[in-house]
Formats: structure tokens, sequence, C-alpha cells
């Protein structure tokens, strides 16, 4: 049951780790939930949100996935029974999940990307994103795209301070005249 105010599916999750590169270098189909067989210290280690997911990607080998290149950092009050940073984690997911997933990365140019990693409840949850790599030019379109929307924005804002009114365009205003050359704008 959801608790007040949640949307039903975001019930008592906390998010520990985000891949906010995953959505810049690949675009993602498809999401979907995986659980990850973790040790104690790994745990312990995650609820502090000590998790890098830059470089890791997962793969499915034997009829099996696998989390790899995930960074854990070690659990600091654990000294020598500590857990390898980078070891390879099983994740959890249904046959016919690992079958169709398995199907699609086999395909040319998809790839398994973590998106998140969250505590659903008391379980640690891997979001695992379906997505093929983005050439150059697409990535360099996305960004053209978002610096559009934000100088239209910008536009708006400035648009309901009535700067038109109070002196227009303040191209090559410095805030305060300092030193040769400086314009006082203020």
């Amino acid at each position: 049951m959801a608790g007040k105010g949640k949307p039903a599916g975001e019930a008592g999750l906390k998010v520990v780790g985000v891949n906010r590169r995953a959505r810049h270098d690949y675009h993602i189909e498809e999401a979907c939930e995986a659980g990850l067989v973790l040790t104690g210290t790994e745990v312990k280690s995650l609820r502090l949100g000590r998790v890098s997911l830059q470089d890791a990607y997962a793969e499915v080998n034997g009829g099996e996935v696998y989390l790899v290149n995930c960074h854990i950092a070690p659990y600091a009050q654990a000294h020598r029974f500590n857990h390898p940073p980078r070891r390879r984690r099983k994740l959890l997911l249904n046959r016919g999940e690992i079958a169709r997933l398995a199907g699609r990365v086999r395909e040319r140019g998809y790839t398994l990307v973590p998106l998140r990693v969250y505590f659903k409840g008391s379980w640690a949850k891997v979001e695992l994103g379906l997505g093929r790599g983005k050439k150059v030019y697409d990535r360099r379109r996305d960004i053209a795209e978002r610096e559009a929307r934000r100088q239209v924005e910008r536009a708006l804002k400035g648009r309901g301070r009535g700067e038109e009114a109070a002196g227009g365009d303040r191209s090559g205003c410095r805030g305060r005249a300092r030193g040769r050359g400086a314009r006082w704008c203020g």
C-alpha cells in the first residue's frame, strides 16, 4: 500500500545511486527492476550511499545476469572482512525476463545499463535499462535542444522582470565598473 502523498510505484523507495551518464550515452528503450545479491558489508555501504554506477553494465552469462564494474566502496567498520569493491554481482530476474533480455542484447548495439540503485523496503534493487548507444551527432543534437530550451526559459523568465523597460539589452555589461574600459550597467 502506498504512503500518503506518494505515487503507488514510488512508495518506500530510497535511491542510493544514479547513473547520470546512462541517458546521455544511450537511447534507453525499456527499463526493468532486478534484485541484487549482496554481502553484509555491501548492504551497509549501500545504505550509506557509497556506490558508483559510472562504468557499470550488466551481462547475460549462462542463463544468469551479472552486474559488472559497479563500485560499492568498502565499509569502514568491517576492516579485514570487507568485500572487493568491483566484484561481479548476480542480479535476480525471472527466467522469462532473462531470456527476453538476452535475445535483445544479442541484437547489434544493445546494452544492459544500470540506471539507478535503490532500496525497496529492505531489499536492494537495481533498475536496468535496455539501451542502444548514441552516436556523436545524436549527443550533439540533444545538447543543442537542451541549450535552446534553456534560452527560451531565460527569455521568458527575463520578460517577467521587465528588463526591456529598464534598459533593454545589457550586452557587454559587467555589473559594476571596475578597471579601465569597464561599462557601468547598474
